[in-house]
């Protein structure tokens, strides 16, 4: 509930980061030689608004939070402390937008790295000096440790941002009036992001208790409920990590294509997008389908996580896949779209989770997971067809991956038959495996090294 209730204050901020990727890439499509200042002061502007507005509304309702739904288990200054960096946060996150739409994400990434810096500095030296005191102080160091981190962060991003304004040496500004287009990509995406969060927290919410429906007890429950969400899914979610390194960057790319109505651009650029998708989440279905036994051995040293490894790998094409496409529908000015599919997938979970976990324990929860996947894709997946008409390639796409997997596996088995009885062996013979697929790909799928 605690981390709830400071994730719902930064939901506003989100729309405010693709607003200034939206705004920016299409001043810059529409006017190469413009250097946005009218832009960026708009945005920014209402950046330090909407953190302030957070600010003040946490700062007052802390001891409310504190007291009332918290029951003092967390102090009221700690929320004070929070407060203070919110428009630090925001103002950041419109930063980081900018530097999106330049195409300069590098700058992103150095700032990402100072930020955890200063994070780990910070927090390690006011643990040395709190820890002594108890649990309650230990809490109170994390958050100053956080809050010092989005601080310092917001001012060397801002210098960054300074420093690249002043390389640009054009000053055609238009008099165009930014803030309906701001308010336009902003307030559906805070809105809906609220109703979301709103509708997540119930959906957790409901689970434990309509588990306890089917049979078994509370502790049992939980037990299996945090071994799916805290054990399982965050070893099948970790691959995606190189898909949303590049699919952030698919926004102003997208932006740039529809402003210049490049239709034919966006279909070719979709077919390559999806050959790589599809590649890349097929591979990591091998390796979980074939190798989760020892995966689950060396991470957590329980079969039982292999078992839902094989069941949920399936999912990872369409996981990976939406968030690729996603990306792609915000950057053509389909955002409220896909916050809309998001909030009716949050419907239908909470829906079947109502009836099918009294009805099926643990499994009913499988199914949940398995009907919100496929749902929240395939309607992505028709919004972008709905835009671009584009062709599903079956054969290169679907069928070929599986195939690579299949041999790459057999080759890998007759190639390395030692048994992996360690990490490091065990590492290797993943590696062999993707290298195999890899080369398979690059041969025979028409994906080329440079893609």
């Amino acid at each position: 509930m605690f981390l709830y209730i400071c994730s719902l204050l930064l939901f506003l901020h989100l729309g405010i980061n693709l607003a200034v990727v939206r705004i920016v890439t299409e001043e810059l499509t529409l006017s190469p030689d413009s250097s946005c200042k009218k832009a960026m002061k708009k945005c920014l502007s209402f950046s330090f608004l909407l953190g302030f507005f957070a600010f003040i509304l946490l700062t007052i309702f802390s001891d409310f939070i504190s007291t009332t739904i918290l029951k003092n288990q967390v102090k009221s200054y700690i929320f004070v402390i929070i407060a203070i960096s919110l428009p630090f946060i925001s103002i950041a996150a419109c930063l980081n937008g900018y530097f999106s739409a330049l195409r300069k994400n590098g700058k992103n990434a150095i700032n990402k790295i100072f930020e955890q810096t200063v994070k780990i500095i910070s927090t390690a030296f006011i643990l040395s000096l709190f820890m002594p005191n108890g649990i309650h102080y230990a809490c109170l160091s994390l958050v100053l440790g956080e809050a010092i981190s989005e601080i310092s962060s917001c001012i060397f991003v801002y210098v960054l941002y300074i420093i690249e304004r002043n390389k640009n040496h054009f000053r055609s500004d238009n008099n165009r009036n930014y803030t309906k287009r701001i308010l336009k990509i902003s307030v559906p995406i805070a809105i809906t992001s609220y109703i979301r969060s709103g509708l997540s927290t119930l959906k957790q919410l409901l689970i434990p208790s309509r588990l306890e429906k089917s049979g078994l007890s509370y502790e049992a429950c939980m037990s299996s409920y945090g071994l799916i969400n805290g054990m399982v899914m965050p070893v099948l979610m970790f691959p995606e990590v190189i898909i949303n390194s590049f699919s952030g960057l698919l926004i102003p790319e997208f932006t740039y294509f529809n402003t210049k109505k490049r239709y034919s651009k966006i279909n070719s650029v979709l077919t390559k997008i999806f050959r790589i998708t599809f590649c890349f989440s097929v591979c990591a279905i091998g390796v979980f389908l074939f190798y989760s036994d020892k995966i689950s051995l060396f991470i957590y040293n329980n079969l039982t996580v292999s078992t839902y490894l094989k069941i949920l790998c399936p999912l990872l094409l369409f996981m990976y896949l939406d968030s690729v496409v996603d990306s792609v529908l915000k950057g053509v000015d389909k955002q409220v779209n896909v916050m809309n599919i998001n909030i009716l997938d949050l419907f239908v979970s909470i829906f079947c989770i109502y009836f099918l976990l009294p009805l099926f324990g643990i499994n009913g929860y499988i199914y949940v997971i398995f009907i919100s996947e496929l749902l929240n894709s395939c309607m992505s997946i028709f919004q972008l067809y709905k835009f671009s008409k584009f062709k599903i390639d079956f054969k290169n796409w679907i069928i070929k991956p599986f195939l690579f997997i299949l041999i790459s596996f057999i080759v890998t088995e007759i190639s390395i038959r030692n048994p992996c009885i360690n990490a490091t062996a065990f590492s290797l013979k993943i590696i062999f495996f993707v290298f195999c697929y890899s080369l398979l790909t690059l041969l025979f799928n028409r994906v080329k090294l440079v893609d």
